[in-house]
């Protein structure tokens, strides 16, 4: 498991003309203005802030709408160029009932190869109007006939990531391993915002916040999905699970004192490399933990599997935090009480009861 986990991420392969999210070129100069050096640079930003526009991720899953997309407008003999509301309209009904083998999308997938659809075009220089008739009324009548409750990851509870960081090791592996589950589930933190984290602001390009440990706590300040916050983590109760702690210890004997914090280790575990984790390190490290503490024992191993993932580590969180609803909400940045309560898989469901207030 060490070479699979700890190897540095292999360059993602070059993607073909269809899967490329947009040309390099989306930006240039207008016809009439001659370029020079210092003009040539600036583009280059542009560019460069532009693709910083959205995640990684985000990029390759539209990448990967655009190069469906463009398949299926092949086999229907039409041109994904410029964009055509009627056949678009016609694309969502086939993703939600195929007249081939494949599957069936959810309503949520089928939003989602919208929107990645509406970004493609714009990277193109065309404009994807969502609110035309032939899209928006297809759209509402998939939501209306096919929508469900989302699915949700299970929360991991006190108990659970207590038996989780109990099957870790001692040695330099485990002590960042247990760094990041402990700081993921009391920070309340995206698979994304752990990895992302440096020692101090502004150490590298790419950070996605920076830590400051104090006598209380660590102060995580992190640019997030929706903008930048602050997240206090307190010390724990016990040594064994204070999420303080066990940071401080990874970066002592990791000898970290500068740039990302959780980054490889050498193959014999011994050294810390310079080279940043990504999040599929977080979602590997939860579902393997899970299965050598045993959770969920009653069920078959691949449920298990599909049952966690980084989400569960701040449902955990959300569901067991015994303070006001309003820190929670504001501890997992979310902009509604209703966000966060979708997080809670166990709270007090009936403590307000509009019921007897309303004199019944």
């Amino acid at each position: 498991m060490a070479s699979e986990t700890d190897k540095s991420p292999a360059p993602d392969a070059p993607l073909g003309k269809e899967e490329a999210p947009a040309p390099r070129e989306a930006l240039t100069l207008p016809a009439h203005v001659a370029g020079s050096g210092a003009l040539d640079r600036l583009v280059d930003t542009a560019r460069d802030y532009a693709r910083a526009a959205a995640s990684d991720n985000t990029l390759k899953a539209y990448g990967k709408d655009w190069a469906q997309f463009t398949r299926w407008c092949r086999k229907k003999g039409t041109e994904p160029l410029p964009p055509c509301p009627e056949m678009i309209g016609i694309y969502l009904a086939d993703l939600a009932a195929p007249s081939g083998r494949a599957p069936a999308l959810a309503v949520s997938s089928i939003d989602r190869r919208l929107s990645g659809l509406a970004w493609n075009y714009t990277q193109r220089g065309f404009a994807l109007d969502r609110k035309n008739r032939h899209i928006a009324t297809v759209l509402a009548g998939i939501k209306r006939r096919h929508a469900r409750p989302p699915v949700q990851k299970a929360a991991i509870l006190p108990e659970d990531i207590r038996a989780m960081t109990a099957t870790l090791p001692y040695d330099l592996r485990g002590l960042r391993d247990r760094a990041m589950l402990l700081l993921g589930y009391a920070g309340g933190l995206r698979r994304s915002e752990i990895v992302g984290l440096d020692v101090h602001k502004d150490d590298t390009p790419h950070s996605r916040g920076w830590v400051e440990i104090m006598a209380g706590g660590a102060l995580l300040t992190l640019n997030a999905k929706t903008g930048w916050r602050e997240v206090e983590v307190g010390r724990g109760s016990s040594d064994l699970t204070c999420p303080v702690q066990a940071l401080e210890q990874w970066l002592h004997f990791a000898k970290i004192d500068f740039g990302p914090i959780f980054v490889a280790t050498s193959r014999d575990g011994t050294r810390a490399l310079q080279t940043r984790l990504n999040d599929r390190h977080v979602a590997r490290l939860i579902k393997r933990t899970v299965l050598e503490a045993g959770l969920r024992p009653e069920l078959p191993e691949a449920e298990r599997l599909a049952l966690f993932s980084g989400h569960s580590l701040r449902a955990g969180l959300a569901s067991s935090a015994e303070v006001d609803e309003r820190h929670v909400q504001k501890h997992l940045g979310h902009a509604s009480a209703e966000m966060t309560r979708r997080y809670q898989r166990r709270r007090d469901r009936f403590r307000v009861n509009l019921t007897k207030a309303a004199g019944l």
